[in-house]
Protein backbone atom coordinates (compact mmCIF):
# COMPACT_ATOMS: atom_id res chain seq x y z
CA UNK A 1 0.00 0.00 0.00
CA UNK A 2 1.33 3.13 -1.12
CA UNK A 3 1.47 5.87 2.26
CA UNK A 4 -0.44 8.58 2.55
CA UNK A 5 1.60 12.32 2.29
CA UNK A 6 1.76 14.20 5.50
CA UNK A 7 -0.45 17.17 5.52
CA UNK A 8 1.77 20.70 5.72
CA UNK A 9 1.48 22.60 8.22
CA UNK A 10 -1.35 25.85 7.99
CA UNK A 11 1.17 28.13 7.48
CA UNK A 12 -0.73 30.84 6.67
CA UNK A 13 -3.32 30.80 9.69
CA UNK A 14 0.25 30.45 11.66
CA UNK A 15 1.45 33.77 10.20
CA UNK A 16 -1.99 35.41 10.67
CA UNK A 17 -1.33 34.53 14.45
CA UNK A 18 1.53 36.07 14.38
CA UNK A 19 0.82 38.99 13.16
CA UNK A 20 -2.37 39.36 14.89
CA UNK A 21 0.41 38.73 18.17
CA UNK A 22 2.40 41.17 16.90
CA UNK A 23 0.11 44.29 16.29
CA UNK A 24 -1.93 43.19 20.07
CA UNK A 25 1.30 43.55 21.55
CA UNK A 26 2.30 47.03 19.70
CA UNK A 27 -1.38 48.57 20.27
CA UNK A 28 -0.88 47.48 24.23
CA UNK A 29 2.22 48.89 24.29
CA UNK A 30 1.29 51.85 22.77
CA UNK A 31 -1.14 51.97 25.85
CA UNK A 32 0.85 50.54 28.75
CA UNK A 33 4.36 52.38 27.61
CA UNK A 34 3.00 55.95 27.95
CA UNK A 35 1.50 54.98 31.84
CA UNK A 36 4.25 53.27 33.03
CA UNK A 37 7.00 55.94 32.18
CA UNK A 38 4.53 58.67 33.47
CA UNK A 39 4.32 57.15 36.68
CA UNK A 40 7.98 56.07 36.75
CA UNK A 41 8.58 59.64 36.04
CA UNK A 42 6.81 61.45 38.67
CA UNK A 43 7.57 58.54 41.18
CA UNK A 44 11.26 59.49 40.88
CA UNK A 45 10.67 62.97 41.14
CA UNK A 46 9.08 62.27 44.16
CA UNK A 47 11.63 60.19 45.77
CA UNK A 48 14.13 62.60 44.21
CA UNK A 49 12.58 66.02 46.66
CA UNK A 50 11.54 63.64 49.55
CA UNK A 51 15.86 62.93 49.31
CA UNK A 52 16.90 66.06 49.47
CA UNK A 53 14.05 68.12 51.70
CA UNK A 54 13.66 65.74 54.80
CA UNK A 55 17.32 65.83 55.66
CA UNK A 56 16.97 69.46 56.39
CA UNK A 57 13.78 68.87 58.80
CA UNK A 58 15.21 67.97 62.51
CA UNK A 59 14.24 65.31 63.86
CA UNK A 60 12.06 66.17 66.03
CA UNK A 61 9.30 67.62 63.42
CA UNK A 62 10.66 64.69 61.04
CA UNK A 63 7.50 62.31 60.45
CA UNK A 64 9.75 59.21 59.47
CA UNK A 65 11.57 59.86 62.97
CA UNK A 66 7.78 58.00 64.23
CA UNK A 67 7.34 56.06 61.32
CA UNK A 68 8.64 52.58 60.78
CA UNK A 69 8.04 52.88 57.05
CA UNK A 70 9.37 55.24 54.31
CA UNK A 71 6.18 57.11 53.09
CA UNK A 72 7.05 58.71 49.49
CA UNK A 73 5.60 61.93 49.13
CA UNK A 74 6.45 63.69 52.96
CA UNK A 75 9.19 65.65 51.48
CA UNK A 76 6.70 66.97 48.45
CA UNK A 77 4.39 67.89 51.50
CA UNK A 78 7.10 69.74 53.72
CA UNK A 79 9.10 71.53 50.66
CA UNK A 80 5.00 72.92 49.59
CA UNK A 81 4.16 73.92 53.29
CA UNK A 82 7.75 76.03 53.53
CA UNK A 83 7.09 77.48 50.29
CA UNK A 84 4.15 78.57 50.74
CA UNK A 85 4.71 79.80 54.57
CA UNK A 86 7.98 81.98 52.60
CA UNK A 87 5.25 83.41 49.99
CA UNK A 88 2.85 84.39 52.88
CA UNK A 89 6.06 85.92 54.89
CA UNK A 90 7.52 87.99 52.05
CA UNK A 91 4.29 89.84 50.77
CA UNK A 92 4.28 91.92 54.28
CA UNK A 93 6.57 94.78 55.07
CA UNK A 94 9.34 92.82 57.82
CA UNK A 95 9.41 90.13 54.71
CA UNK A 96 10.16 92.31 51.74
CA UNK A 97 12.04 94.19 54.14
CA UNK A 98 14.43 91.14 54.69
CA UNK A 99 14.34 89.95 51.11
CA UNK A 100 15.86 93.44 50.19
CA UNK A 101 18.68 92.85 52.59
CA UNK A 102 19.33 89.60 51.37
CA UNK A 103 19.28 90.65 47.62
CA UNK A 104 21.27 93.97 48.30
CA UNK A 105 24.21 91.19 50.81
CA UNK A 106 24.45 89.13 47.24
CA UNK A 107 24.46 92.08 45.06
CA UNK A 108 28.20 92.70 46.61
CA UNK A 109 29.31 88.98 45.44
CA UNK A 110 30.44 89.19 41.79
CA UNK A 111 29.92 85.37 40.55
CA UNK A 112 26.98 84.80 42.93
CA UNK A 113 25.05 87.80 41.77
CA UNK A 114 25.25 87.26 38.18
CA UNK A 115 23.78 83.43 38.94
CA UNK A 116 21.38 84.54 41.74
CA UNK A 117 19.97 87.67 39.33
CA UNK A 118 19.80 85.34 36.25
CA UNK A 119 17.66 82.32 37.89
CA UNK A 120 15.67 85.00 39.55
CA UNK A 121 14.65 86.67 36.14
CA UNK A 122 13.83 83.23 34.78
CA UNK A 123 11.46 82.27 37.58
CA UNK A 124 9.85 85.57 37.54
CA UNK A 125 9.05 85.50 34.11
CA UNK A 126 7.88 81.39 34.72
CA UNK A 127 5.71 81.79 37.33
CA UNK A 128 4.39 85.41 36.62
CA UNK A 129 0.15 85.04 36.13
CA UNK A 130 0.42 88.01 33.73
CA UNK A 131 2.30 86.69 31.32
CA UNK A 132 1.39 85.27 28.36
CA UNK A 133 4.96 82.85 27.18
CA UNK A 134 4.19 79.77 25.33
CA UNK A 135 0.62 80.58 24.33
CA UNK A 136 0.92 79.71 20.84
CA UNK A 137 2.82 77.95 19.01
CA UNK A 138 4.07 78.57 14.94
CA UNK A 139 5.78 78.08 12.15
CA UNK A 140 9.20 80.30 11.19
CA UNK A 141 11.54 79.01 8.60
CA UNK A 142 14.55 77.75 9.77
CA UNK A 143 17.50 77.10 9.74
CA UNK A 144 17.03 78.42 6.00
CA UNK A 145 13.91 79.36 3.56
CA UNK A 146 11.88 77.25 2.67
CA UNK A 147 12.34 74.89 5.60
CA UNK A 148 9.70 74.74 8.18
CA UNK A 149 10.33 74.15 11.76
CA UNK A 150 7.65 74.12 15.38
CA UNK A 151 8.56 77.05 17.39
CA UNK A 152 6.41 78.45 20.74
CA UNK A 153 5.97 82.21 20.56
CA UNK A 154 7.06 83.87 23.91
CA UNK A 155 6.69 87.76 23.67
CA UNK A 156 7.08 90.99 21.66
CA UNK A 157 10.59 92.04 21.10
CA UNK A 158 11.28 95.36 22.00
CA UNK A 159 14.44 97.67 23.34
CA UNK A 160 17.64 97.24 21.87
CA UNK A 161 16.87 93.82 19.96
CA UNK A 162 13.88 95.53 18.07
CA UNK A 163 15.66 99.09 17.38
CA UNK A 164 19.13 97.60 16.11
CA UNK A 165 17.62 95.13 14.15
CA UNK A 166 15.91 97.41 11.58
CA UNK A 167 12.61 95.41 11.94
CA UNK A 168 9.13 97.80 12.81
CA UNK A 169 7.77 94.41 14.71
CA UNK A 170 10.10 91.31 16.46
CA UNK A 171 8.49 88.26 17.64
CA UNK A 172 10.86 86.32 19.80
CA UNK A 173 10.13 82.53 19.91
CA UNK A 174 11.74 79.23 21.21
CA UNK A 175 12.73 76.67 19.48
CA UNK A 176 12.72 73.28 20.41
CA UNK A 177 14.79 70.35 19.49
CA UNK A 178 13.57 66.97 19.24
CA UNK A 179 12.76 64.25 21.59
CA UNK A 180 13.99 66.60 24.22
CA UNK A 181 11.58 69.65 23.95
CA UNK A 182 13.23 71.63 27.03
CA UNK A 183 16.18 72.56 25.00
CA UNK A 184 16.10 74.70 21.83
CA UNK A 185 17.25 78.20 21.14
CA UNK A 186 15.95 81.48 21.10
CA UNK A 187 14.68 83.39 17.75
CA UNK A 188 14.03 86.96 17.42
CA UNK A 189 12.06 86.67 14.42
CA UNK A 190 10.19 89.32 11.91
CA UNK A 191 6.59 89.33 12.94
CA UNK A 192 5.27 88.92 9.56
CA UNK A 193 7.64 85.91 9.26
CA UNK A 194 5.98 84.58 12.10
CA UNK A 195 3.07 81.87 11.12
CA UNK A 196 1.00 81.57 14.14
CA UNK A 197 -0.90 77.84 14.38
CA UNK A 198 -4.48 76.17 14.71
CA UNK A 199 -2.99 73.42 17.06
CA UNK A 200 -2.50 74.34 20.49
CA UNK A 201 1.07 74.31 22.29
CA UNK A 202 0.51 70.33 24.02
CA UNK A 203 -0.29 68.99 20.50
CA UNK A 204 2.64 71.09 19.31
CA UNK A 205 5.02 69.85 21.62
CA UNK A 206 3.86 66.17 21.46
CA UNK A 207 4.66 66.59 17.58
CA UNK A 208 8.29 67.75 18.59
CA UNK A 209 8.50 65.60 21.10
CA UNK A 210 7.45 62.42 18.39
CA UNK A 211 9.92 63.46 15.63
CA UNK A 212 6.87 64.03 13.58
CA UNK A 213 4.90 60.51 13.94
CA UNK A 214 2.18 62.06 15.77
CA UNK A 215 0.63 64.67 13.93
CA UNK A 216 -2.59 66.76 14.86
CA UNK A 217 -5.47 66.87 12.67
CA UNK A 218 -6.14 70.48 11.20
CA UNK A 219 -9.33 72.06 12.00
CA UNK A 220 -11.30 70.81 9.03
CA UNK A 221 -9.94 67.27 9.56
CA UNK A 222 -11.30 68.08 13.23
CA UNK A 223 -15.16 69.20 11.49
CA UNK A 224 -15.28 66.65 9.11
CA UNK A 225 -14.83 64.18 12.05
CA UNK A 226 -17.39 65.91 14.25
CA UNK A 227 -19.65 65.22 11.52
CA UNK A 228 -19.41 61.81 11.03
CA UNK A 229 -19.93 61.42 14.45
CA UNK A 230 -23.34 63.78 14.57
CA UNK A 231 -24.21 61.30 11.35
CA UNK A 232 -23.54 58.29 13.43
CA UNK A 233 -25.88 59.42 16.53
CA UNK A 234 -28.12 60.64 14.35
CA UNK A 235 -28.62 57.51 12.52
CA UNK A 236 -28.57 55.22 16.07
CA UNK A 237 -31.74 57.22 17.35
CA UNK A 238 -33.17 56.61 14.26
Amino acid sequence: MAKKPKKKPPIKRRSHFFASFRNNFLTGLAVVLPVAVTIWAVWSFIGFVDARVLPFVPAKYNPLTYLDINVRGLGVIVFLLFTTIIGAMTKGLFGRSLVRAAEGFVDRMPVVRSLYNGLKQIVETVVSQSNNSFEKACLVEYPRKGIWAIAFISTQSSGEVLSKSGQEAMTSVFLPTTPNPTSGFLLFVPTKDVHELDMTVEEAAKLVISAGLVMPPSEEEKAAKATTVRVKKAKAVK
